[in-house]
């Protein structure tokens, strides 16, 4: 029954122009702002770790600013997943440093696209489909009835999903020794056994390694990528970025301090568009203690 509500509502907001969409992301994220819910309470956990520079009050209007954002993170999607593919990809009204992937694509080895949780990442996720034909690592939905249907939305302008398994990366490196480009999220914790602490915004935080070792292995040049939510629901401008040096170095603790150290630059540029809803550091260090409280003993 969830899986039918939600595609229903996705399908009605796949009619509705953006501006429209986004101004009920916008009600929404106030409303979660004013309600006392785990989002809020996550999302301020991070903003008062992670800018101990600001104010209270500047803390608290980035909360508030996240919280809108997020809310249009949903509210757009049925735009971007169900409308035919050329209308959602016109929603991207500029791009710059583009030519850095170009120019990478022409030395035939392949690029590395790291995609942070910034902006609107699906809508970045399109017009990779659409100007690169480019492969991508996910992980599968939890409600399996929405799973086909998201996959398909995601894919249907060229692009190849794969899942996070040894089959999925063979077909990542695959892709990269024919010279194409490939897509993943560098800020997503890996599973256990799969990564390594390195810090971000100062605090250490398990981060992957999959993506230095592919740069290593390959050459593949790696290219930043995001796509900024322009106001009043007028669209995105997507941002490519080349990455530092460090990102494809052998060392895992120095390739994942180098990319978590650019994706906290693009961060602090658009603070209120980073997905600070996500539990980025739930796994700690040993010995160290929980950086969430405990819901159930109310405690960290």
């Amino acid at each position: 029954m969830q899986s039918y509500l939600i595609w229903g509502l996705l399908l009605i907001s796949a009619w509705l122009p953006l501006r429209l969409l986004h101004g009920i992301g916008y009600l929404a994220g106030n409303l979660l702002n004013a309600l006392p819910n785990r989002l809020r309470a996550i999302t301020t956990r991070h903003i008062r770790q992670c800018f101990p520079e600001l104010s209270v009050n500047e803390q608290r209007q980035l909360v508030r600013a996240s919280l809108v954002e997020t809310a249009k993170t949903i509210t757009e999607a049925g735009a971007l997943w169900l409308r035919p593919g050329s209308r959602s990809l016109q929603l991207v009204r500029s791009v710059d440093g583009r030519e850095l992937v170009d120019e990478a694509l022409q030395k035939g080895r392949g690029v590395i696209l790291a995609t942070p949780h910034l902006g609107s990442w699906e809508a970045a996720g399109l017009y990779g489909a659409a100007s690169f034909h480019m492969t991508c690592l996910y992980r599968p939905l939890r409600l399996v009835k929405l799973e086909q249907l998201v996959r398909n939305a995601r894919a249907r302008l060229g692009a190849s999903y794969v899942t996070t398994s040894s089959a999925g990366i063979r077909a990542m490196y695959h892709t990269l020794e024919e010279g194409g480009t490939v897509a993943l999220l560098p800020d997503q914790e890996p599973r256990s056994g799969t990564g390594v602490f390195a810090p971000f915004f100062g605090i250490a935080a398990w981060s992957g390694v999959l993506l230095a070792r592919m740069a290593h292995r390959t050459g593949a040049p790696v290219v930043l990528a995001w796509c900024e939510r322009l106001p009043r629901g007028r669209g995105y401008h997507l941002h490519f970025r080349a990455a530092p040096r460090g990102i494809g170095d052998p060392d895992p603790g120095v390739a994942a301090g180098a990319m978590n150290r650019a994706v906290e630059q693009l961060v602090r540029e658009c603070p209120q568009q980073y997905q600070w809803g996500y539990r980025r550091f739930k796994r700690r260090p040993e010995g160290e203690k929980p950086f969430y409280p405990d819901r159930r003993r109310g405690r960290q």
